[in-house]
């Protein structure tokens, strides 16, 4: 049996979860003030995600870059991947919240979307 502390990223409560566990499954927590954190701790354990916040060149606009987001969490090995080809990725103005920027990115059913309204310079 293995153990580990995690912080609990899912609400602003910030739990400290003490994990006991053994081959991938959780056979104990303590420490989580909501369920919430134990669905966490499970998915860390199992297969970790996270969502990625950024940026792409955008030409044609007074800013010379745009904020982008993905749709959904995506593997967190894959954090490196994605970002390679968010980096590549370039706009044109205009463009509105929403936009798909980068479909289905690396594979992982996760579009990479525009968070910001971008008028023609």
């Amino acid at each position: 049996m293995n153990s580990r502390v995690f912080t609990c990223i899912l609400c602003p409560n910030g739990c400290e979860i003490e994990v006991c566990h053994e081959d991938g499954r959780v056979l104990e927590t303590e420490g989580n003030k909501c369920k919430k954190g134990q669905q966490y701790v499970e998915q860390e354990l199992t297969d970790p995600r996270r969502t990625i916040a950024s940026s792409v060149r955008i030409k044609g606009s007074f800013l010379p870059l745009c904020s982008v987001r993905l749709t959904k969490p995506v593997p967190k090995q894959a954090i490196f991947s994605v970002m390679e080809e968010i980096n590549k990725a370039e706009l044109t103005a205009p463009v509105r919240i929403g936009e798909i920027v980068i479909r289905n990115v690396c594979g992982l059913e996760s579009d990479v979307i525009v968070t910001k309204n971008m008028e023609r310079s």
